[in-house]
């Protein structure tokens, strides 16, 4: 019968959540030094976590880790770590520590829970909507975009409208994605990229393209340098909607990567958000792994629960 431990000392738990983000990091195809800055960003708010060990007849099979954390509205539950040892798999120890997890967060006023996952979970966490996923590949050679697309840095006179409509697909990625309602999407957007571009067009280590094919502006790009040791973040790569459907998009993915190449780094990022299953498609054809994904569910109230 499954049950959980809670765990006055966790430096065991730490031990073995550090190899496994790892050993998925550099799976997804980080090198070492940006699979240690993941890491490390990962083991940030370790300190926060609840961490108990699932057992089976008293014996240990895995761990738990959990947590409750003000949001903008309402406290949001987190599940930070939920791994059954291979040996133990498959008999029901998963899905107990998931409703275990999921009653302890409700149980603090948690309306909601979120997890991120560094490999796949499996069925465990279907009912869970994808809220994001963080996609790498290690670069070669770019691909060759076709004939006539280009890239060009982008003009002074062009960033501010640039800058209208990248905030404005921002917003409207939160909310497809079902992450935050309208009003906190906005707030999210004006916080972020203040944060992101503090000196607009001259923020150093970002990049802003502008896209053409045969003299046209087909769409843009912008991306951060070393965003990982070795690794070029890409915000966007946007092809214009009248123009898709034609190769474009690819083009742009391979002008990022010859970004990314020229500006030293070998690897280039993305995030896509949950309910852009074209992005996510895309992605996975041209060979960019899943680093994390990110999922949420709502949770019934406690009271609701209780029984």
């Amino acid at each position: 019968m499954t049950a959980f431990a809670l765990l006055d000392d966790t430096a065991a738990w730490q031990t073995d959540f550090d190899r496994s983000r790892r050993a998925s990091y550099t799976a997804a195809g980080l090198g070492a030094a940006a699979a240690e800055r993941m890491l490390r960003d990962a083991r940030g708010d370790a300190g926060d976590w609840t961490v108990a060990e699932i057992t089976d007849a008293g014996i240990r099979v895995g761990y738990v880790a959990v947590a409750v954390a003000d949001a903008d509205t309402a406290p949001v539950g987190r599940i930070g770590d939920l791994r059954v040892d291979a040996a133990h798999t498959g008999r029901g120890h998963e899905r107990a520590a998931r409703e275990w997890a999921e009653e302890w967060c409700a149980r603090r006023g948690a309306s909601r829970v979120e997890t991120r996952l560094a490999e796949p979970a499996g069925e465990l966490f279907d009912g869970y909507r994808v809220r994001g996923q963080l996609r790498a590949r290690r670069l070669g050679a770019p691909a060759t975009p076709p004939a006539g697309v280009t890239a060009r840095p982008m003009t002074p006179a062009e960033f501010p409208e640039w800058l209208d409509s990248e905030q404005t697909a921002y917003v409207s990625d939160i909310v497809r994605a079902g992450a935050l309602s309208p009003e906190e999407a906005v707030h999210k957007s004006d916080r972020d990229f203040a944060e992101l571009l503090p000196e607009g067009l001259t923020t150093p280590d970002h990049a802003f393209l502008v896209l053409e094919a045969a003299g046209e502006r087909i769409g843009a790009g912008w991306l951060r340098h070393r965003h990982l040791p070795g690794v070029t973040y890409g915000y966007s790569l946007h092809v214009q909607e009248r123009h898709r459907g034609k190769g474009f998009g690819r083009a742009a993915m391979a002008a990022g990567e010859q970004a990314a190449l020229a500006a030293g780094d070998g690897a280039l990022m993305f995030t896509v958000w949950g309910g852009n299953e074209v992005a996510m498609s895309l992605y996975t054809s041209a060979g960019y792994r899943v680093v994390e994904e990110s999922r949420s569910t709502d949770l019934a109230r406690p009271a609701a629960r209780g029984a």
